[in-house]
């Protein structure tokens, strides 16, 4: 099969199109032929040489497909109302950057109803993320405020749509008034052009000084500190990425009065079985949302898969609101 490879660690152009054997399912897994692959900042971080594949995980790049089931267990797919030719988006610790990609049965979800292929790939990453840090993690309820840090990224434009979804009030930063208002349109209630405004000022005068219940973090670093200041009492800080440095100042005084959890996750090396209990939990309460349009797909870009140079660099260039995929279609 074709599959693109990380050729040395380094910029997008070390990524090439090379030649792999197919892989074969094993116990409790089904063999994806993929039309398109999602593309993910993870990815960007494996190419640099940063975040490795777990042991006994693929090399190739690439944490969600979408496509057609062509073999696997059959009995763990019948237990899961699964089957061959089934199309599916799966949620994979790697190898999805390739024409077949294996995926544990409980990490595969049904393409909801009049979505493409293409349109199906954006969505196991992000919404697995946003279900398990927002939801499980942060315990965002209906009324509550979620600030999301990086509104127009794949990982916060799914945020703004669930969160809007279950009667959230939603307050975004974003690097330019084009993506604060793109964020506004795709349904938050509120945009921080944080290279022109202090988030933490205009958070507290948009939340009438009360401040944000849940803060979704994929800064870190010196944003810490302020994220800890425009939190509500018993808020919920929840960091998922650390663009901006692993290292940031407490105020332990400050937690201690307003009653604030400090938590954070990473997705790739937890058990199918948690992974499992999310998609669950996405199949029962988001895909119905999917199917009637209350929640779109926000695809930005598509690329040729042999073109995943230029969708890395258009990743690490931050122009993009949404998500940015790799079609197999024309391998």
């Amino acid at each position: 099969m074709k599959a693109v490879e990380i050729s040395s660690f380094g910029s997008p152009d070390v990524l090439r199109l090379g030649e792999r054997p197919a892989p074969v399912p094993g116990p409790g897994e089904v063999l994806i032929r993929v039309a398109a692959s999602g593309i993910n900042r993870p990815d960007v971080l494996q190419r640099l040489g940063h975040y490795p594949a777990p042991v006994g995980v693929s090399d190739i790049p690439g944490l969600e497909v979408a496509g057609v089931i062509e073999a696997g267990d059959t009995q763990a797919m019948a237990a899961a109302k699964l089957a061959v030719g089934d199309r599916v988006c799966a949620l994979v610790a790697g190898g999805g950057y390739a024409q077949w990609c294996v995926a544990p049965v409980a990490q595969c979800l049904p393409t909801p109803h009049g979505l493409t292929d293409v349109q199906a790939a954006s969505l196991p990453e992000t919404f697995f993320t946003v279900w398990s840090n927002v939801f499980d993690r942060g315990r965002l309820k209906q009324g509550d405020t979620l600030l999301i840090q990086g509104g127009s990224s794949g990982i916060g434009v799914s945020a703004i749509q669930m969160a809007k979804a279950f009667g959230a009030t939603v307050i975004v930063t974003a690097g330019s008034d084009q993506k604060c208002a793109d964020c506004l349109a795709i349904g938050a209630d509120h945009a921080i052009n944080y290279k022109t405004q202090d988030f933490e000022a205009e958070t507290l005068r948009l939340t009438q000084g009360r401040g944000a219940d849940v803060v979704l973090d994929m800064v870190a670093g010196p944003y810490i500190a302020k994220e800890l200041n425009c939190l509500a009492e018993d808020g919920r800080l929840v960091v998922i990425a650390v663009q901006g440095g692993v290292q940031a100042e407490i105020n332990a005084a400050l937690v201690m009065r307003k009653r604030l959890t400090i938590t954070g996750s990473t997705l790739r090396i937890r058990p199918i079985a948690f992974k499992a209990a999310i998609a669950n939990n996405l199949l029962q309460h988001v895909w119905p949302l999917i199917a009637s349009g209350h929640i779109r797909p926000m695809v930005h870009a598509v690329f040729p898969a042999a073109d995943a140079a230029k969708a890395h660099a258009m990743m690490e260039s931050g122009q993009h609101v949404g998500k940015i995929v790799l079609s197999w279609d024309a391998v």
